[in-house]
């Protein structure tokens, strides 16, 4: 007798964690990518913060710029790792291990999560190298289980554009392309360098739609306590996270033709 069919919902949970699981894996046999990746994060807070930290260049109020600056900088991070993590899905489709059982929104889910993953390994370098500039993040532990989850979600969004993205391009040299003409604009126009207040009108508008901005805004709040709207930011990156993987499992199926 055949072992009986198991409702596919059932088995989304156990094959996104399983893709979760196998970079995991990766990370665990091959680091130097986290150790090349880190080097620009850490630039931005050696270099970038220091410096303006001492001139007083953007006023933060009674928080340290350095403070201020350092949930931007995680944030952009996981953007970084993101917003080219697509050229996976590429490569795998020209090796001929694309094609899979798997339904597309598993797969996607999967692998955005994966993202996720990995960008939380790079967080805690960024967040040790923030302690040791003199930082001063939260104790409570609850907040940072707020802080994995927020970077999970935002890290999972800019992955599903990515894929999108991938979907749409067809060809990793384009993804590429693509990928560095709107990073920096996705990163600038977001509130992770400087309060949206000192942004002109039309920029302001454009870190209001950035969901990178609520990113920031929500590890802001739960790492160093400046006052922000959580369920607001949470609510954003959830629809925004789920938008992108519908969008991205309908382009999915480009590829795999």
């Amino acid at each position: 007798m055949s072992a009986p069919h198991r409702p596919s919902w059932r088995l989304f949970p156990g094959r996104v964690a399983a893709l979760c699981v196998v970079e995991l894996q990766k990370i665990r046999h091959d680091r130097t990518e986290l150790y090349t990746r880190a080097i620009q994060p850490a630039l931005w807070l050696l270099i970038f913060g220091e410096t303006f930290s001492r001139i007083q260049a953007i006023p933060t109020g009674q928080v340290p710029y350095l403070d201020y600056l350092a949930p931007g900088i995680l944030a952009q991070s996981a953007l970084f790792i993101a917003i080219f993590y697509g050229i996976q899905i590429i490569w795998e489709r020209d090796a001929g291990v694309l094609v899979t059982p798997t339904p597309r929104t598993a797969l996607v889910t999967g692998k955005a999560f994966a993202a996720g993953v990995r960008a939380l390994a790079q967080a805690v370098a960024i967040l040790v190298l923030s302690i040791l500039l003199g930082v001063t993040l939260t104790l409570n532990p609850l907040r940072w289980l707020g802080v994995v989850v927020i970077v999970m979600l935002g890290t999972a969004f800019f992955a599903c554009l990515s894929m999108t993205i991938a979907g749409l391009a067809m060809s990793r040299d384009r993804l590429m392309g693509i990928g560095q003409a709107i990073t920096m604009p996705l990163f600038f126009g977001s509130n992770a360098l400087y309060p949206v207040a000192l942004m002109p009108d039309w920029l302001r508008v454009v870190s209001h739609v950035n969901p990178l901005s609520y990113e920031v805004d929500a590890l802001r709040h739960l790492l160093i306590g400046i006052p922000g709207n959580l369920p607001l930011d949470f609510a954003v990156l959830v629809l925004a996270t789920a938008a992108g993987i519908i969008t991205a499992s309908s382009v999915l199926g480009r590829l795999v033709r």
